[in-house]
């Protein structure tokens, strides 16, 4: 069955649910399910903190031991 055909059915079959329970159960359902599709990138934000000083120190001297130093002869 297509997949258009098939939301279609459920929303029939819904609009026959009597049961308050059932619908705030069929409510719930769909809201987790949404929330667990949606994929968040993440940003810098999420990793503040994560990190112990001593962490973010050596870092910050791997950056510039490796990052920061200009060879000559890559120039070439």
């Amino acid at each position: 069955m297509h997949i258009e055909t098939r939301k279609l059915h459920l929303i029939e079959e819904m609009l026959k649910v009597k049961s308050e329970a059932t619908l705030s159960a069929l409510e719930k359902l769909l809201k987790n399910t949404n929330n667990k599709t949606v994929k968040k990138t993440p940003s810098l934000k999420d990793f503040s903190g994560i990190w112990s000083k001593d962490e973010a120190e050596e870092m910050e001297r791997i950056i510039a031991e490796s990052c920061e130093t200009i060879h000559p002869d890559d120039w070439k």
